[in-house]
Parts: C-alpha cells; sequence; structure tokens
C-alpha cells in the first residue's frame, strides 16, 4: 500500500476513535444527569427502550473500538492491507469501505458462503 495512503488511513482510524470515545463519554453523561419520573408507564417504557438501544449501540462500538485499535497495530506493523487468509492486498476501495477489514473481498465472500452453508 502507498505511504500516502497507509497515513490516510491512520487519520481515518485516529478520527473514527475519537469520534466514538466522544458518543461514549455523552451517553455517560446524559445517562447519569438525567432523573426523570415518568407518570405513564408507557412513556417509562418507551426511555427504557430508547436507553437499552443507546447501550447496545454503545457496545458495538466498544467492539469496533478494539478492530480500530488492532488495525492501527497493523499499520504500525506493516501489515495493514494484507488479508490475514491469502495474504494478498486488500484494495484500496474496501478498505476505505471497512477501515478495520481484515480479508480481502475474495476470502470474505468466501467465509459468508460458508456461514451460509453452515447456517449461521
Amino acid at each position: 500500500m502507498d505511504p500516502k495512503d497507509v497515513e490516510f488511513f491512520r487519520e481515518l482510524l485516529n478520527s473514527m476513535l475519537q469520534d466514538i470515545l466522544k458518543k461514549g463519554e455523552e451517553t455517560i453523561e446524559d445517562m447519569t444527569d438525567t432523573v426523570e419520573i415518568y407518570a405513564d408507564p408507557a412513556d417509562r417504557a418507551t426511555a427504557e427502550s430508547d436507553r437499552a438501544f443507546t447501550l447496545r449501540l454503545r457496545d458495538r462500538e466498544r467492539r469496533l473500538i478494539k478492530k480500530i485499535k488492532e488495525a492501527l497495530e497493523r499499520i504500525d506493523e506493516g501489515t495493514y492491507g494484507e488479508c490475514v487468509e491469502c495474504g494478498e492486498d486488500i484494495s484500496v476501495a474496501r478498505m476505505k469501505a471497512r477501515p478495520v477489514t481484515t480479508l480481502c473481498i475474495k476470502c470474505k465472500s468466501r467465509q459468508e458462503a460458508d456461514e451460509n452453508l453452515r447456517g449461521e
């Protein structure tokens, strides 16, 4: 991968990481600062549902943080953009679509087809 592409992805990954961390802090502030009392049980249920949805989103982002950090480590090691299955270069277009990916499109397609056969 071209060194300018590597720097582009390093900045992109760092930006993604900062955005996720900022959202997490905002969620914590919102949930700890808000003390709401609902007269209507339906309103309370809606608020609880919204809170649960937000927490699920933050959990997904927490897992994404791990993948971002691993991608940044691969950049430092010089292996970023290489498929872990076949060793071929992952296309820049795929990396832009999914900067934390470790599989080229061919290997990912094969993995998904295998998962479909197993019913996962």
